[in-house]
């Protein structure tokens, strides 16, 4: 069988998942022909890891610089990006220009310019887009899912969601590159289009007005809790810190032979630090958020999404027109990069209950998962790489249109807490592909 060539540009912490994929679990079917970084040292560690780990050869690799030369030399079909945000459009867009599909991690992009991009770039060229939503391979999600493709609760009317991010996982969001709006989209757009994209899925609807309204409470120079916490005089990194021994939120990366490797001895290629003081001043993005959406079912959700509570998952209800169906998760703790698994399920916090109209409540055994995202990331490498992937009625593949959707209810998000006023989708982003649907049962 002949193996279809892959290229990745990015090789931060997320990266790791797909590099696995093509020279370990699903190497009958790929082959990685290039790696593309602006850090050199990154590169040289990745290398290092496919020997170390798979026993497999050194791929090629090529600045951000040479982008178009790794495409022109190495030849892929397909190009993974796995870089910060802000550069996703500069690699989805290029790519298809130069004859490639494309996977990308999510968020597709930031905002709603590089959206529109992105879009115009994929009805020129024909080529794919990819989003890698591995929350809907979950299979409490997927699980969520299918009871409302079956109709247990009929139509959707209203959905209340609420997420909760710790001060472990929350926390690092402060530290790393996505505490400015400029390299993330805040968490509005780099976390929440996980939420988002689901709640799409989940209703098999279109997001067609966003209301919202968001602060940093918390988390930075002027929230007062360093001074609170007797953290006055700290640095602006926990590296040196005096502060290390006391401070509940000090990240050390000398301990972690994972980020020590990656990123405190990779510093000096290109100056970034992965451990910034969550109380420092350069940051912009909110911790606190709460937003109303309309949906084209004509269905209402009211979100909230909080960055600084003591336990991490989140809960929501969907009512009906025949009842109210409830799922509840609490996930795993971690550091993004501290080699634990990131957003597994803990089986005793997480459930799902049937109110049916005029009838007793039910507990709904939940599917079990296991793995990083809720058992979702390996069925979603399944589904990416497999020259003959299983049939899905749930339609989890995501594809350019469920990525603008789901960024552009943050996007809207966003403009809204700066305006002050409700913010249509449609007055964003142009031309937008239309979304596969699953069919719903309503009554």
């Amino acid at each position: 069988m002949k193996r279809k060539r892959y290229v990745q540009v990015g090789l931060g912490g997320r990266s790791f998942m797909y590099t696995e994929a093509f020279v370990g679990t699903m190497k009958a079917s790929c082959e990685l022909v290039g790696l593309c970084d602006n850090n050199r040292g990154r590169m040289e560690l990745r290398n290092q890891q496919i020997a170390e780990l798979w026993k497999g050869k050194p791929v090629p690799v090529y600045s951000d610089r040479r982008f178009d030369a790794m495409i022109r030399e190495q030849k892929p079909e397909v190009v993974v990006v796995t870089t910060k945000d802000c550069f996703h459009d500069k690699y989805i867009v290029r790519a298809m220009e130069l004859g490639c599909d494309v996977i990308t991690e999510k968020p597709m992009t930031i905002d709603a310019k590089k959206c529109q991009r992105i879009i115009d770039t994929a009805h020129k060229t024909g080529r794919t887009v990819r989003v890698t939503f591995n929350y809907r391979y979950s299979p409490p999600r997927t699980q969520v899912k299918d009871l409302l493709m079956k109709g247990i609760i009929g139509e959707v009317i209203s959905v209340d969601f609420h997420w909760l991010l710790n001060t472990d996982h929350g926390a690092d969001y402060f530290r790393r590159w996505h505490r400015e709006k400029k390299n993330s989209g805040g968490l509005m757009v780099h976390k929440a289009t996980h939420h988002f994209d689901l709640v799409n899925w989940w209703l098999s609807a279109q997001p067609v007005e966003v209301m919202a309204m968001g602060a940093r409470r918390f988390y930075g120079s002027e929230s007062g809790m360093a001074e609170r916490y007797g953290l006055q005089g700290h640095a602006e990194r926990c590296h040196g810190c005096r502060h290390g021994k006391k401070c509940h939120f000090f990240l050390n990366l000398e301990k972690n032979p994972n980020m020590k490797r990656g990123y405190l001895d990779c510093e000096r290629y290109d100056g970034y630090f992965r451990d910034r003081c969550v109380f420092g001043k350069t940051m912009d993005i909110e911790d606190t958020m709460n937003l109303v959406v309309r949906y084209d079912s004509g269905a209402f959700m009211s979100y909230s999404l909080n960055a600084f509570v003591p336990w991490e998952g989140y809960k929501i209800a969907f009512n009906g027109t025949k009842g109210r169906l409830e799922h509840d998760c609490i996930e795993s703790v971690y550091i993004s990069g501290d080699g634990r698994v990131q957003g597994g399920t803990i089986p005793q916090g997480t459930r799902i209950r049937h109110y049916p109209h005029f009838k007793p409540v039910r507990d709904i055994p939940v599917w079990q998962s296991k793995g990083g995202h809720g058992g979702g990331d390996m069925p979603l490498i399944v589904n990416l790489f497999s020259p003959n992937p299983p049939r899905d009625p749930y339609l989890r593949a995501a594809g350019v249109a469920d990525g603008a959707l789901s960024i552009l209810v943050g996007v809207a998000a966003n403009k809204s807490m700066r305006i002050g006023r409700p913010v249509r989708i449609d007055q964003l982003v142009k031309n937008i592909p239309q979304v596969r649907r699953t069919p719903i049962k309503k009554w």
